[in-house]
């Protein structure tokens, strides 16, 4: 029986992650270079480990840049796309149905404590999560599965009475390292990505295309 569901945040409760790619894609423009999807998407869900997109854009010039001014300049960009952005089409109806269910909500996300509960704050949905983990709490981000492993040992359930809800590949991949069921709801960067190597159990458009108790019903 499914006890708890976990949500990811950026992209996935709010999209963040549109917004931080096109404004560095427009820095990248500027400098008459493209930044590709593929490349990106090694940064979507995790941190900059994997591709650091200041690292890569001195590299693709040439030379050091100044690291402030193309910081700076990020900020401004960002700060006009996000401006733009609600919460996620149908995050709310699922964080009520699973408080009128009685199930757990957690949320487990590779960004940090400040940044995931001022914008919970702010989205007023911060009080529905039982349980949230975040980059602060871990020694590794996803892809590993600790911040999902860590959610379910505060609920005290098995992985199989979970349901993580996810934007990218590298989230459903610590999602089903976990052992958890994975459903993903890509946003308008992450739907471009290669799912291919990861066993997820189903993958919607919006929260709008299936009711949470339907969904519920499926995997009970």
């Amino acid at each position: 029986m499914i006890k708890a569901i976990i949500f990811d945040f950026d992209g996935l409760i709010f999209d963040t992650e549109t917004p931080e790619f096109r404004a560095f894609q427009e820095i990248y423009e500027e400098h008459g270079l493209e930044l590709k999807i593929e490349m990106w998407g090694q940064w979507v869900g995790t941190d900059s480990s994997r591709f650091n997109p200041y690292d890569y854009l001195d590299e693709c010039v040439g030379k050091p840049l100044n690291r402030e001014e193309i910081r700076s300049l990020r900020r401004e960009k960002y700060g006009n796309l996000i401006i733009k952005e609600k919460i996620r089409p149908g995050v709310e109806e699922y964080l009520k149905v699973a408080k009128d269910l009685g199930l757990k909500i957690g949320l487990a996300s590779s960004s940090t404590k400040d940044w995931v509960t001022e914008h919970l704050k702010s989205l007023n949905v911060v009080e529905y999560f039982d349980c949230i983990r975040v980059r602060d709490d871990v020694k590794k981000v996803k892809p590993d599965p600790e911040l999902y492993l860590q959610v379910l040992n505060y609920f005290g359930i098995e992985p199989k009475e979970a349901i993580a809800f996810e934007d990218s590949p590298n989230g459903a991949r610590a999602a089903k390292q976990a052992g958890m069921h994975c459903i993903v709801i890509p946003n308008d960067i992450t739907k471009e990505l290669k799912f291919d190597d990861v066993d997820i159990d189903l993958r919607l458009i919006s929260m709008k295309q299936m009711s949470l108790k339907s969904l519920i019903e499926q995997f009970n």
